[in-house]
């Protein structure tokens, strides 16, 4: 998975942990790789923390983790993971982005975990590869590069770019690349000692499916609220979803009303709603855009909907979003205050 040029050699893999990195996401990628030489009783992977400037950094937890070193120990003869999380969409470096292509050019290979994939993205090096990224953050990250081939698997392995949707998917990625490198039998005893009784592959989905998240197992709603998730952007009218699933209008508010306690036109508008603040929260689309790819016609319509279910303002949510100390940003990235 990695490269590693001879069996009986160690490789060596770097984590670029970002500010508010995922301390889960991060874990997940270290713990297979420990397993692997414990349960070998060879060193066939080795591993060090870095920051950006070799100081102590943060996880979204707020635990406080002391790297090995700064990016610029980072070089040929290892494999650098960037490791974000909370507010990656804040991060606009230049002097990141030119160091990790500097990387690449070196030959090294480069993966992400989590939200890394957007820093890899906006340095330049996902141009011509699969990749993918964490759920919340899939429409937004769709949005800034609609030219990426962007996926919903767990995770991707694409020539020398590896990213990973985050949470746990690191954990099957690793053991997926141990797999690769060193065969199935000490995969799956991996997996075995960490717990991990389930190996997901690449391309299983991130997301639970509908039946899972909703706790209701009626077929037809379940196809109506499927129906529902996948138009934001242009709502389907109730009728049209009451009739792909067999229902009648009347059928389909009584069937919300017993399994979901809300009516279909309830639902679906939280729906959007949800949508909106993820939006507002892991991007920084303007607000007018935001309301727009949700279903809304007007910005005055969006802001009072949200403030009815949220209890604030679009733009208070967009303020909450601080911005992340310590990483540059580009002159033009101010906060959009629409709304």
């Amino acid at each position: 998975m990695f490269g590693i040029p001879a069996a009986h050699q160690t490789r060596m893999i770097d984590f670029l942990l970002l500010p508010e990195f995922s301390m889960m996401a991060f874990t997940a990628s270290v713990e297979p790789l420990r397993a692997a030489n414990q349960l070998s009783g060879r060193p066939l992977y080795a591993w060090r923390s870095l920051s950006l400037t070799g100081d102590p950094v943060s996880a979204s937890n707020g635990v406080v983790v002391h790297p090995a070193g700064g990016l610029d120990d980072a070089g040929p003869g290892a494999t650098l993971f960037v490791c974000a999380g909370l507010r990656a969409e804040r991060i606009r470096d230049k002097a990141l982005f030119a160091r990790l292509r500097e990387l690449s050019r070196m030959g090294v290979g480069l993966g992400a975990v989590c939200t890394g994939a957007l820093v890899l993205a906006r340095a330049g090096l996902l141009d011509g590869y699969n990749c993918t990224i964490h759920w919340e953050h899939v429409e937004g990250f769709a949005e800034e590069f609609p030219e990426l081939k962007i996926t919903a698997t767990l995770f991707e392995i694409d020539r020398d770019r590896y990213t990973c949707s985050g949470g746990t998917a690191p954990l099957d990625m690793m053991i997926n690349g141990i797999a690769r490198d060193h065969g199935e039998e000490l995969a799956v005893a991996v997996a075995e000692l960490l717990l991990h009784n389930l190996v997901r592959h690449p391309h299983d989905t991130q997301r639970m499916p509908v039946q899972h998240r909703t706790g209701i197992s009626h077929p037809k709603l379940l196809a109506v609220i499927a129906h529902m998730e996948a138009y934001i952007e242009s709502p389907v009218p109730l009728r049209n979803l009451a009739t792909d699933a067999g229902l009648s209008p009347r059928q389909l508010e009584r069937l919300f009303r017993e399994k979901m306690g809300k009516t279909p036109s309830r639902y679906y508008l939280e729906l959007r709603l949800q949508r909106a603040r993820l939006l507002l929260l892991q991007t920084t689309m303007p607000i007018l855009q935001i309301a727009v790819a949700c279903g809304f016609t007007s910005a005055s319509h969006f802001a009072r909907c949200y403030s009815e279910l949220f209890g604030h303002a679009p733009r208070i949510e967009r303020a909450r979003a601080a911005r992340v100390p310590g990483l540059e940003s580009e002159p033009g990235d101010a906060l959009a205050m629409e709304a």
